[in-house]
Parts: structure tokens; C-alpha cells; sequence
């Protein structure tokens, strides 16, 4: 196990570099966006299927 994190820290001192941080912060703008999308997505779909679900239970139990 410490083989493998001297390893680990060792790969990481040599070969990852970060990108500048210009383009680190168009990234993060476009990740954020996504993110953004991707949940009001999620609530649209959730609010469709509640309402669905109550019309269905509605329509059965009445």
C-alpha cells in the first residue's frame, strides 16, 4: 500500500500538469452551465412524471 502511494505522488510530481488558469476558469463556466441545464432538466422531468402520477392516482382511486 505505500508503494502504491509513493507511486502515486511520484506520477503526480511528474507527469500531470494543470492547465492555465484561463483556461481552467472557461472550464469551470462551461461545467457550471452544464450543471445548471442538467438540474432544471431533471426538475422539469420530475415535476412532468409527479404530476402524472398524481393524475393517474386521482383518476384510479376516485
Amino acid at each position: 500500500m505505500l508503494t502504491y502511494i509513493k507511486e502515486s505522488i511520484e506520477e503526480l510530481r511528474n507527469n500531470v500538469s494543470l492547465p492555465p488558469r484561463a483556461e481552467s476558469s472557461n472550464l469551470m463556466v462551461i461545467v457550471a452551465v452544464f450543471s445548471i441545464l442538467f438540474a432544471l432538466a431533471t426538475w422539469g422531468v420530475d415535476t412532468v412524471f409527479s404530476k402524472l402520477i398524481k393524475l393517474y392516482f386521482d383518476n384510479v382511486l376516485n
